[in-house]
């Protein structure tokens, strides 16, 4: 049974499910909540009946990013879904009861071919995760996924090639402070470099999260830049912080906000 509560303006419902219970919030009213609810509730009979085995891949794939993935960023639900589309073409019609290990290592290695190895990674951790599950819910019994060999043929950068080091980012630096033409490009430049913040919540910030008497900018929000959803929560609880900021970045963003003014 679901249980429902709400919290603020909106609702949140709490569907009794193993390993641990599956929540959703943010439904503008109770009736929208019950809905989503009973929807995640039938998938979960359909899945937990141990007579069903005859269940498409691609089909138990997408029902286990709707059950147990329905609390995630909208970027990392579209990594999910990216997965999804991999299934959809390389197992069409496909039961997950007929997949074998050698079967899954092929694709593996077709997959892994003309991507990076991070790539087959990424979609090797997604897939073993789902089969898992379908394991515990006795849907399967065999763990194709098991000592999967990874490949790829595309080397991904290395770390060192991926960063500035110190020096450079020194370099870059100066050099930045000693432009006269500035765009917003270049305050965003300025602030990546002096504080270390991920670019959603560079362009998520607003005037109130710079404290100019502390020498301090906030970190609670981030802007969602990729499908234009506007503000959103940080990643986690952690990225939720207070930086120390030195006094010459601070100093170039009080006096940008007195020509906003």
């Amino acid at each position: 049974m679901a249980s429902f509560q709400k919290r603020g303006k909106t609702w949140q419902y709490c569907v009794s499910a193993k390993p641990k219970p599956i929540r959703k919030g943010g439904f503008k009213t109770k009736k929208e909540a019950q809905v989503a609810a009973a929807e995640v509730e039938d998938r979960l009979r359909k899945y937990n009946n141990p007579r069903t085995t005859k269940i498409l891949f691609d089909e138990y794939f997408e029902s286990w990013i709707d059950v147990y993935k329905n609390d995630i960023g909208d970027i990392t639900l579209n990594s999910y879904r990216t997965t999804l589309q991999t299934i959809k073409v390389n197992f069409p019609g496909k039961y997950l009861h007929e997949i074998n290990k050698r079967e899954y290592q092929q694709f593996l290695n077709d997959f892994g071919s003309n991507h990076a190895k991070q790539t087959v990674r990424k979609i090797n951790t997604h897939i073993r995760a789902c089969v898992q599950e379908a394991i515990e819910e006795g849907i399967i019994h065999i763990d194709f996924t098991r000592k999967a060999r990874l490949t790829g043929k595309i080397e991904s950068k290395r770390p060192e090639e991926k960063h500035l080091n110190y020096s450079e980012s020194h370099l870059l630096l100066n050099e930045l402070y000693n432009r006269k033409e500035r765009s917003i490009g270049y305050y965003l430049l300025i602030l990546a470099l002096t504080s270390g913040m991920r670019y959603a919540e560079l362009v998520g910030l607003t005037q109130k999260d710079f404290n100019f008497e502390l020498n301090e900018i906030t970190i609670n929000k981030t802007w969602d830049y990729k499908t234009g959803k506007g503000f959103m929560s940080t990643k986690n609880d952690p990225s939720n912080r207070v930086i120390k900021m030195d006094i010459e970045t601070m100093q170039l963003f009080k006096d940008l906000f007195k020509t906003l003014i």
